[in-house]
C-alpha cells in the first residue's frame, strides 16, 4: 500500500507530495500557493480520490 500521493490543485495546477492519513478521509485539501481548498468530486471519497496520483488507502485497500 502506497501511503504518499501528489495532490494537484485544481485550480493553479501546484503539486505536492502529500503523506495520506490510514484512519480517516481528507475532505479539503488547502492550495500552500494560491489557497483554493478543494474537495473530492461527486463520487469520490476525499481528495486523494480526486486530486491525487495514489488513491487513498480505503480504496486501495478495496480494490486489492
Amino acid at each position: 500500500m502506497e501511503l504518499r500521493s501528489t495532490v494537484t490543485c485544481p485550480a493553479c495546477g501546484f503539486r505536492r507530495e502529500e503523506q495520506m492519513p490510514t484512519d480517516a478521509c481528507a475532505f479539503f485539501w488547502q492550495c500552500p500557493q494560491c489557497g483554493q481548498v478543494a474537495r473530492p468530486k461527486a463520487g469520490d471519497c476525499c481528495v486523494y480520490c480526486s486530486y491525487g496520483s495514489v488513491p487513498c488507502p480505503s480504496r486501495q485497500l478495496a480494490t486489492r
